[in-house]
């Protein structure tokens, strides 16, 4: 799985490069999310803007990186695809996450977009 990291002042940016999160992919998201953030940064944001198609193993692939950081800091989705927005509105995840248009909005602590 493809996730690259760029540290900015506010927030850890994750950056999937990978253009599908479903069933075959969910344990090594979860797997690279936990080494990406073994330093427990306060907020992440993750980046899916090249992600075009997430299943419910990618939904809960996410859920699992969420809880993975711990009390202390925050999971923030930012640059959803037309279609992963989709399932993150009908499955009502979308009141859970901050989602904002872009990680550099995010990163800039912006208010929420959705």
């Amino acid at each position: 799985m493809q996730i690259d990291r760029l540290d900015r002042d506010t927030a850890a940016i994750l950056r999937v490069r990978e253009t599908r999160i479903d069933a075959a992919a969910a344990i090594r998201f979860k797997d690279r999310v936990r080494e990406l953030t073994a330093d427990m940064p306060a907020r992440v944001v993750l980046d899916l803007q090249d992600v075009q198609f997430l299943d419910s193993s990618g939904l809960g692939a996410v859920v699992a990186a969420m809880k993975l950081l711990g009390p202390g800091s925050k999971l923030e989705l930012a640059a959803l695809t037309p279609g992963v927005e989709r399932v993150f509105r009908l499955t009502r995840m979308d009141t859970v996450f901050a989602i904002h248009p872009d990680a550099d909005m995010a990163a800039s602590g912006l208010p929420r977009a959705s």
